[in-house]
């Protein structure tokens, strides 16, 4: 039986590039070259069916460590939770009040990017306190 060693992470979204920038600032993630024969992205997507256009986009992570992610504009809107989300893992190893304090800086780095700020979970006796958000579309992710 053999092992799955790779994922990608696909989101459904209305503006792919839009969506994958923000996640690559969010991540320190990187938009991989064009294809050969192509100056830029923009260079390549003008060659596609005019329905094609601006469809999807891709980013990965520049060490090749992390999943890619892959965005696919979809016609429906976003209308409930997700159901899968990411959790950016910025405050591992702390808690208490150092932990708080690298979260809400963090939030405040990604507000600036255009996420969105939902409400802080406080640490209990299970968990770790962690700030849920959205991104620039609205999907969820949490700052852990």
């Amino acid at each position: 039986m053999s092992s799955i060693k790779q994922v990608q992470i696909t989101f459904d979204c209305a503006e792919p590039e839009r969506v994958a920038r923000f996640w690559c600032e969010v991540l320190g993630y990187v938009v991989p070259p064009p294809p050969e024969g192509f100056a830029s992205w923009a260079d390549y997507d003008r060659t596609l069916p005019a329905e094609r256009q601006g469809a999807s986009f891709v980013c990965g992570d520049p060490s090749g460590v992390g999943p890619r992610l892959f965005f696919q504009r979809v016609p429906e809107s976003k209308v409930v939770k997700n159901r899968v989300h990411l959790d950016v893992r910025v405050g591992t190893g702390l808690v208490g009040e150092e932990r708080l304090a690298k979260l809400e800086a963090e939030c405040t780095r990604l507000v600036a990017l255009g996420a969105t700020r939902v409400r802080v979970l406080l640490a209990d006796e299970y968990d770790e306190s962690c700030i849920v958000m959205q991104d620039v579309e609205g999907n969820e992710f949490c700052l852990d």
